[in-house]
């Protein structure tokens, strides 16, 4: 296998891996308060990135304090934010839903983009947008035809993509480069300081824990987090960017068989027509950059 199939499997791989957090946290949510989990989350995966950090001499630039300020802000939103909401929305809505709506990742970080940045969308962009909203707009109505829960739930998914796409955001903002392994050691970190708390005032000691809850949370600790990190940054280093991104397609198709599949939620024509959307969405959006992310 060459180097550029070599990280293609990787990449598949690793992003197949983040669609199967939905269904772990579709498992957490029915044993576990988001908060706690949260932070077990973090204890779990904090000692890894910090052997990891350790092992290969990563040395962290120097950061001024407004730095320091914007970590704190993308760990409370990408890091706290975005996990905290998907288990609160796998509450209420499926692990389906969920998937369909986690693929709008790079449609989200570009309206973030155009809203927070003022940047001027092109026509590619645009359509891509529409394509991943009227994708969501048809998931969220044959959910809504079985519960109204469902569209609570698909809401508070929405706002985990969204806490994401913040967290894409900030890094731009960063005056110094972190490089990503202490970039997630130092994400963990700060989480787990924000979350200790809150789980504390959700008493989870007073709560029937399963013991399937802590092995799903020990799961997404240990094989999306760190394993789905070393994976990513593996592939990275032997494609294109833009090829690269085009790879975020195979998260939420992977969240949806795993969910069909482990979990047993049936697949309806509206989340079927709704993912087509979104993967259509995010192709038109990833080839549209393809030529000026090739560029030398």
């Amino acid at each position: 296998m060459n180097r550029t199939l070599q990280g293609y499997a990787c990449l598949a791989a690793a992003m197949a891996l983040v669609g199967s957090t939905v269904v772990a946290s579709k498992v957490i949510a029915a044993g576990l308060p988001p908060f706690t989990a949260t932070a077990l989350r973090f204890a779990l995966a904090l000692p890894c990135f910090a052997l990891l950090w350790r092992l290969t001499g990563t040395r962290l630039p120097e950061l001024q304090w407004r730095d320091w300020l914007l970590l704190t802000a993308q760990a409370i939103a990408g890091s706290v934010g975005y996990t905290t909401l998907l288990i609160a929305g796998l509450q209420r809505t499926s692990a389906v839903d969920a998937g369909v709506i986690l693929g709008t990742l790079p449609l989200v970080s570009a309206g973030v983009a155009i809203v927070a940045l003022g940047e001027r969308p092109g026509r590619a962009t645009l359509l891509a947008i529409g394509a991943a909203a009227a994708g969501v707009w048809l998931m969220t109505r044959s959910g809504a035809a079985e519960g109204a829960g469902s569209v609570a739930g698909n809401a508070l998914v929405l706002g985990a993509v969204l806490c994401e796409g913040l967290f894409i955001l900030l890094h731009k903002r960063l005056h110094a480069p972190v490089p990503p392994l202490a970039l997630s050691a130092i994400m963990c970190a700060i989480g787990l300081l924000v979350c200790v708390p809150a789980s504390l005032a959700e008493m989870p000691w007073t709560l029937d824990v399963s013991t399937d809850a802590l092995l799903a949370v020990a799961y997404y600790a240990l094989v999306p987090t760190v394993g789905g990190f070393l994976l990513w940054y593996a592939g990275a280093a032997r494609v294109a960017g833009s090829d690269a991104a085009l790879f975020t397609a195979v998260a939420p198709v992977s969240a949806v068989l795993l969910a069909a599949a482990l979990l047993g939620e049936r697949l309806s024509a509206g989340q079927l027509w709704g993912m087509a959307c979104v993967l259509g969405a995010v192709f038109i959006l990833g080839w549209a950059r393809k030529p000026a992310a090739d560029m030398p």
